[in-house]
Formats: C-alpha cells, structure tokens, sequence
C-alpha cells in the first residue's frame, strides 16, 4: 500500500535537471550532494550511517519501508542523511521486528524525502554525468527558485563534516551483535537479544573480560556495527573524539587502534591526518573507509574524488595476495590515488575490480593496515569480516615482538 501523501516535492540538481515526486517524511526543504545507493535492504543502516552526513541518498532498489523501522539496526543514534530520495514508498509495513513506519520515522527527526520519481533515470542521470549538489523541496515548488539555492551551496568538501558526527567526549562500547534469540536456543522467536563476544559464533573470541585486548577506536563517525563486531572478536572498546590527539591516546597504552568511517573529503580533516601520522610504528593501527584515507594522507598519498563513488553492498574487491574476491559494502566518495604512494614502504593488498580503484593497503614496517571497504557489513554481505582477525592476529605479532 502506497502513502496517501499527495504533497508536491521537488528535486533540483545543480546542473539544472529537475524531477516532481510527492513529499514523504518531514515536509521541509534540504540541501546535498545527491548520491546513489546499489542496496536492495538495509535502508534504516544506510539512513543512520554517518558517512552520509551532507548527503542526499538515492536508493536504486524501487520500494522502500516495506519492512518498517525498529531500535536495534541502527548505525548511530540518529538519521545522518540529509534527505532521502525513493521511487515507492511503502507505508504499509509488515516484519516481527517492526517498531514504526519510515515515514514517521523520517518525521520524527526531521529528514525530507522524495517518492514517486524515476529513480533509474536520476541513477544513470549521476553515473554520466557525476554526483553533484541537489534539493529537495516540498515547500518550495519553484525550479528556478530551487535551483538558485542549490547553486550558492559550496560542496561538501567546503567543509570538516567530521565535527558534526563525532563523540563529544570518549565512552566505551560493550555492545555485541544482535541476532534473534530463538537462534541460540535461549528464547522464542519474536525476542531477540544482544550478543557478547563469548555467545557469539559469528567471529573470533578472545577469552574472559580480563584478558581482552584493549582497543582505541577514533570516531570519525563510526557505525554501530563496527564497534559491535569488535566486541564479538573479543576486544575492550574505547571510543575516543575524532580531535583527540595522538599522545593522549598512546598515554591510554591500548593494544590496537582503529581509525573509523565517516564523511566528507579526507583532505579536510587534518587534525586527524596528522594524529595518524603519529600513530605510525607506535600501535597496530588498523583503517576503515575514511581511516583508509587518513592513513594514505598521512603515508605521503593523496586523494581524489570518483565521478559517482561507491555506495551499496555489492561492490566486488579482490585480495592480492591471496586472490580471494569478496562482495564489499562500500560508502564513500574519495578515493586515496594508487600511484602516490610509496610502494617501498606501502603493499598494495586490494583492488576494486569494477574500476581498478585501491581497496586497501599494508605498511612494510609498520604494524598498520587499512581498508577503503566496510568489513562489518551492516546492511550488506559479511565476505570481509575475516579482517577483524587480521587485526587480532596483528596485534598479537606486535606484542610477541615486543616482549
């Protein structure tokens, strides 16, 4: 069943394209760069992540909200588009987990979203022709109004949008991967339950709580699901401000640090490029997506932005060194530029093979590696959790060398 909203909206893309739906969620006005997103479930993840703040999200799959909103598959603690934009909307909701709608949900924190257009012409619209800033109106019914202000926006890389995702102060993280609890035996279904790192069968465990490893996460805008995966692998989880600096960091004396995901153009953050620098050769250090980048930056590599980026669940990435191709979830739209790098210091460990773009990276020296990729899924195929034993194992050398 289709919403009954018959509210006119509007999308106006900078370079003057302009597409009439109807409004869904918050009846308002937003402003983003308009990217697309290959995911066919997931929509909640995606909607929370905060590597999507300053964006507007494009979703290829044609319905969305057939499976409502629940508390639990949420990558942060509120929606971090800045629109949302499908071609069906489904108001009717039907799943056991199901809390409340998507349209009440986008209500409720004030996102406005778009329904009722050619979501297959906007996607290949934005792969010809690059993503670029866009608007979304339902009370501005104006193009050439709608157009004008999307014209002053200056870019997402005009800005630090880590600053507005990041923690204010640090906390620690204990929180394991939910799965039903009819799964494990200990409940019916219809319950469900979060996991701890010696329930879990789903990834490594470590031991009791007073022998795990200690690990210092930097939220450049984390998503839930990696600080949930890290419990289950069997580490101490402490997640520090993306501003914290270096020293303070080693004074904490963790085993192991992760430079998280997050938004925007890596070259903004310098703050961060240059903690990450510091970092080097003192802990295991281990990159996801936007850490990836950071860590290039800061190993005398350089950044590009791609035309359309990558964006979903279904973007294959090859390991070489051993030639296993996994199916990766993806979300950014920046890329570290393969040939800046140093390859006497810097192996080149993954590739994307749709366009040959680098997915990931390990220091000769040091104990560091990263990845552009999202081992931790959420939504998406778990072809590339092993990662998070690659770190324990990392961490474990570096010790063994130590003592």
């Amino acid at each position: 069943m289709n919403t009954n909203n018959k509210v006119k909206a509007i999308l106006a893309l900078f370079d003057g394209t302009v597409f009439e739906g109807r409004s869904f969620g918050y009846e308002g006005e937003t402003t983003g760069e308009v990217v697309f997103n290959t995911s066919m479930t997931g929509y909640q993840e995606i909607i929370t992540d905060p590597s999507y703040k300053g964006q507007i999200v494009v979703m290829t799959y044609t319905q969305i909200g057939n499976y409502g909103i629940n508390d639990e598959d949420v990558e942060s603690k509120q929606p971090n588009v800045e629109g949302f934009i499908v071609k069906e909307y489904l108001n009717y909701h039907s799943n056991w987990r199901s809390q409340k709608n998507l349209n009440d949900y986008l209500k409720e924190n004030k996102i406005t979203g778009i329904s009722g257009i050619d979501t297959r012409a906007l996607t290949s619209h934005l792969r010809d022709n690059g993503v670029q800033m866009g608007i979304i109106s339902a009370v501005d019914s104006s193009p050439e109004s709608l157009l004008e202000k999307v014209r002053k926006h200056p870019g997402i890389s005009a800005s630090d949008l880590v600053k507005e995702v990041t923690a204010q102060k640090s906390y620690k993280w204990t929180e394991g991967v939910w799965r039903p609890a009819y799964a494990s035996g200990k409940a019916s279904k219809g319950q469900s339950i979060k996991v701890s790192e010696s329930q879990s069968s789903d990834t490594v465990t470590l031991g009791h709580s007073d022998t795990l490893k200690k690990v210092i996460v930097y939220d450049f805008g984390v998503k839930f699901n990696i600080l949930r995966h890290l419990v289950n692998a069997g580490f101490d989880i402490t997640v520090v401000p993306a501003q914290t600096p270096a020293e303070a960091v080693l004074e904490m004396n963790p085993d192991g640090i992760l430079l998280s995901n997050g938004p925007g153009d890596p070259q903004t953050v310098t703050y961060a490029v240059e903690n990450a620098r510091k970092l080097l050769g003192k802990k295991p250090v281990f990159g996801i997506c936007l850490g990836h980048q950071i860590l290039g930056l800061a190993m005398g590599g350089r950044t590009y932005k791609l035309k359309f980026g990558h964006h979903g669940g279904n973007q294959p990435v090859k390991d070489l060194r051993t030639g296993k191709i996994s199916i990766t979830v993806q979300n950014h739209g920046f890329c570290v530029d393969i040939n800046t790098l140093n390859k006497n210091d810097i192996e080149i460990t993954h590739v994307n093979l749709n366009d040959n773009t680098l997915e990931g990276i390990r220091h000769k020296k040091y104990p560091v590696f990263s990845v552009q990729f999202h081992p931790e899924a959420g939504p998406g195929p778990h072809d590339a959790k092993y990662l998070f034993d690659e770190f324990i194992k990392m961490m474990e050398h570096h010790n063994a060398k130590k003592d």
